[in-house]
């Protein structure tokens, strides 16, 4: 008995002792609100508790020390320190921040529409960018795509171009095979799949969020993934009230003022708007001068928690003059921020290429909860885009330099004017004059997705996706550089006498583009519209349980093609390009599936797989798309292309660190490739480029293969550290048919078979890596940078070049350009200020101010941006 009562006091005693106690209140580090639900557990063991509905907890613990991890969905992993003291430990206020990875608070409307990968439970390639890594690093002066360039696989281009000029490549393939995607609508063009960004400069200042899907993806639709897929999530008409104020500044007189409210969810409405203004007098290279507005307007509807409503409408009308490649001997000769196409005019700086569009998206998007496990989401999307760029018309002999090498316009307006007759100038009098060539659409679509989980394990989606396209295209005058008119009939025929004239001129301004454009008398050299018709279906299947997951997704769509020519062009097999072609249709289908299995702790491993027949572009389906309705058929015609792949992948998530390995495998077989033979003018170094004869290339095979890694590891919210990197191999693969022809009448001229086997695919480096950290030094003083290291970088690949090296024996290989590195760098400090935030952001690009060659294109070689910078000062209410 005496044995037993011991053993109890000594059980007791030891319960007594276990009862430790630790306390304390989590809270948003940002707006100070307290967090409930948030997960506190002793680390180590599985010992937890959950805040209350005013951030508070209580813990008894196992131990008298060690340290609390507390987690929140979409917030960072904290984990916090305690020892007890006479049983007792309170934290006092526990600040937790929100992840710059996370998802989960950001879409407000549009969820079902929204491919977002964390909706689904097996794992994809894929890596985010939150809203406040973009509006640190990629407004004002940088492009958008600037934001996701420190993400494995994806390269940045061009930027030197000018503004909005830059290009994105993913896996390798160009921004005409990687689908972009605004709140899960398509917004690459259906013409010929590009994306401009001058046209979605505004993307930097209303997205909440980008992420990355390199690969296969997680969007259900049918479309131009073939190296992956963007997801841009823009904001909606946000629900808590606040605004901010913010000016930048940055180098060559770059300016950006920026002012945005929201007025919160009253009632049932709620209503954000944001406008702002920028110029400079060049980007970074010379003659790149630039202005432009972004606004965006949101309306949101909550009649009841079954359904809401909102409303966006956002635009980015610009105009910017650009710069494009030019030969290695110009640069060392005028330096390297040249630029062949500007100039001097009446004292001014003045540019033969000119950008200016305005492209305004609307959308209205309705989300319907039906049950607990069904809902339905839907968006009503249309854009308006005007506008175009400017050019040379005339007679190239007439473009004059001075010795800077840069183009003398008072000269060429004198020439204009010494050989006009009666003020008229013609290409036959040496002329040369400004032309614009307009191109605008109207594109309307309707996208809806029904979600049902069918049951805890098993849930399926099947939708619809609707588009209607009309893209209009001709040329018209901008400035006659002296004369009173231009005589040009071309494109016209005997519609027109030989010696019409054009005399009416507009601005190259996307404000003037809305309301004022050429009727059809004063248009030349080619003048007609396209329509493009888009009708698709979708579904997916998933099944998931604990540790294993399933998916299968297909689609199916049918698109047709139509020309409508108001000039009589060119006739080829008798076929003018006057009035409505044949109308061809073309059916495009995918299918993919992939599996995931978790095992051990944290640890996924996954295997997508998918299938791609996808439907050509418009402008291939056409010999001579901007002259004639002659449709290529038999032998020539071009078929869907075939896209395969194949990808694996392990996925590691342990509180303050985690890791993403994936390898992949895509072949592009079928593709359709077309390149220009140029006669260049002797007598400048920049001449106006005329293509007597051009290359077809009808299945070309390409096989891009590679390695990818993407690793972090975030201590508290005190420092941030990254490293990331891609091992590619891409080249072209096996023989394809090519024909030479004669532009103008389409006249076979040569044909015969090349071999591109182990030809390297240009235009984006095949290996790169790179590394990046963020460090809060005290209160709201933070650094961070990137450094990007890339190598294995080929030129492009000339049509022309694959052709004459075939014919002497040899396998073309495009020319390997010298790595280069980059480094960024930024500084940000927070302050508060009666109650409310100032934040001060400044970056600097290329910091090490390292000349490189970033792109070959046919013409000649881009140089990347030296050293450029911006600063801004914002301020939050």
């Amino acid at each position: 008995m005496k044995k037993l009562l011991l053993i109890v006091f000594f059980l007791g005693g030891l319960a007594a002792f276990s009862q430790t106690t630790v306390t304390g209140t989590v809270i948003d580090s940002e707006n100070n609100d307290p967090l409930a639900g948030a997960n506190v557990v002793e680390t180590g063991t599985t010992n937890g508790a959950i805040t209350d509905f005013d951030g508070n907890f209580t813990l008894e613990t196992t131990s008298t020390s060690g340290t609390l991890t507390i987690s929140y969905i979409g917030y960072t992993i904290e984990k916090v320190p305690f020892r007890i003291m006479n049983g007792t430990a309170n934290l006092g206020t526990v600040k937790i921040t929100v992840d710059s990875d996370a998802l989960e608070e950001v879409v407000i409307v549009g969820k079902g529409i929204i491919d977002l990968a964390k909706d689904r439970q097996t794992p994809i390639a894929v890596s985010t960018i939150s809203a406040a890594e973009i509006q640190a690093k990629a407004i004002g002066n940088v492009e958008f795509p600037e934001a996701i360039k420190s993400t494995p696989s994806v390269y940045v281009s061009n930027q030197a171009g000018g503004f909005g000029d830059s290009e994105m490549f993913l896996r390798g393939f160009d921004q005409t095979n990687t689908a972009f995607l605004l709140n899960g609508q398509p917004i690459n063009g259906m013409e010929d799949g590009r994306i401009y960004w001058s046209n979605w400069s505004g993307m930097s200042d209303v997205a909440n969020a980008v992420q990355v899907q390199r690969g296969l993806g997680s969007s259900k639709l049918a479309i131009s993934s073939v190296g992956g897929t963007v997801n841009i999530v823009s904001r909606a008409a946000g629900r808590k009230e606040g605004g901010f104020a913010r000016f930048m500044t940055g180098n060559d007189s770059y300016f950006k003022g920026t002012v945005s409210y929201d007025s919160g969810l009253k009632g049932k409405w709620a209503y954000s708007f944001m406008l702002d203004h920028w110029q400079a007098h060049r980007k970074y290279s010379d003659g790149t001068a630039g202005q432009g507005q972004n606004y965006f307007v949101g309306i949101g509807y909550v009649p009841n928690d079954t359904h809401s409503f909102n409303f966006l409408l956002t635009g980015a009308p610009q105009w910017h003059d650009q710069n494009f490649s030019d030969s290695l001997e110009d640069y060392d000769l005028y330096g390297k921020r040249y630029n062949a196409n500007s100039g001097f005019y009446n004292g001014e700086r003045y540019t033969v290429r000119r950008n200016y569009y305005h492209k305004p998206i609307a959308n209205l998007n309705w989300d319907w909860n039906i049950s607990d496990r069904t809902n339905l989401s839907s968006v009503l999307y249309a854009s308006w885009g005007r506008g175009g760029g400017t050019g040379p018309a005339g007679s190239s002999s007439n473009i004059i330099r001075d010795s800077h090498g840069e183009i003398d316009f008072d000269t060429i307006e004198e020439n204009n004017i010494a050989g006009a007759e009666n003020g008229i100038g013609s290409f036959g009098q040496g002329s040369l004059v400004r032309r614009m060539s307009v191109n605008n659409h109207n594109w309307y679509g309707f996208l809806s997705n029904l979600e049902s989980s069918v049951s805890d394990n098993f849930a399926v989606n099947i939708g619809v996706d609707t588009r209607f396209y009309k893209g209009s295209h001709w040329y018209q005058m901008n400035d006659l550089l002296g004369l009173q008119g231009y005589a040009d009939n071309r494109g016209y025929g005997d519609a027109r006498d030989s010696d019409y004239v054009i005399n009416e001129t507009f601005e190259a301004n996307p404000w003037a583009a809305l309301f004022s454009s050429a009727d059809e008398g004063q248009r030349f050299n080619y003048d007609y519209s396209e329509n493009i018709n888009y009708i698709g279906g979708f579904g997916q299947a998933e099944y998931k349980i604990e540790s294993f997951s399933a998916f299968v997704q297909g689609a199916v769509s049918t698109q047709s093609y139509q020309r409508d020519g108001r000039a009589e062009g060119s006739e080829i097999e008798g076929v003018n390009g006057l009035g409505k072609s044949e109308k061809v249709n073309k059916m495009g289908y995918n299918i993919k599936g992939g599996m995931g299995y978790s095992f051990l702790e944290n640890s996924t491993l996954f295997a997508n797989a998918g299938y791609y027949s996808r439907q050509p572009y418009l402008d291939n389906i056409f010999s001579d798309i901007r002259n004639s309705n002659y449709i290529l058929e038999g032998d020539n015609e071009i078929d869907n292309e075939e896209i395969l792949g194949i990808e694996v992948g392990y996925r590691f998530r342990a509180g303050a660190f985690s890791l993403d390995l994936n390898g992949y495998y895509t072949t592009w077989g079928n593709r359709f490739l077309s390149g220009g033979t140029i006669d260049a003018d002797p007598t400048s170094s920049n001449p106006v480029e005329q293509v007597d004869r051009y290359q077809r290339f009808t299945d070309i095979t390409q096989v891009h293969k590679g390695f990818e890694f993407e690793g972090k590891y975030r201590y508290s919210s005190v420092f941030m550290l990254r490293a990331f990197g891609s091992i590619g191999n891409w080249k072209y693969d096996g023989e394809t048919p090519f024909q030479t022809r004669e532009d103008e009448t389409n006249a076979l001229l040569e044909e015969g078979n090349v071999n591109l086997t182990g030809t390297k695919v240009g235009n984006a480096p095949q290996t790169s890596f790179g590394f990046g950290f963020k460090y809060n030094i005290f209160g709201g003083l933070s650094v961070d940078a990137d450094y990007n290291i890339y190598t294995d970088l080929y030129g492009f690949v000339d049509a022309e070049d694959v052709v004459d090296a075939a014919q002497a024996g040899v396998v073309y290989q495009a020319e390997r350009l010298p790595a280069y590195s980059v480094l960024d760098a930024g500084i940000t400090y927070k302050f508060d200020f009666g109650g409310n935030d100032f934040t001060f952001r400044a970056n600097c690009y290329n910091a090490t101010n390292e000349m490189y060659l970033s792109q070959k294109d046919s013409f000649g070689y881009f140089y990347g941006n030296g050293r450029t910078w911006n600063a801004s000062l914002r301020y939050d209410f």
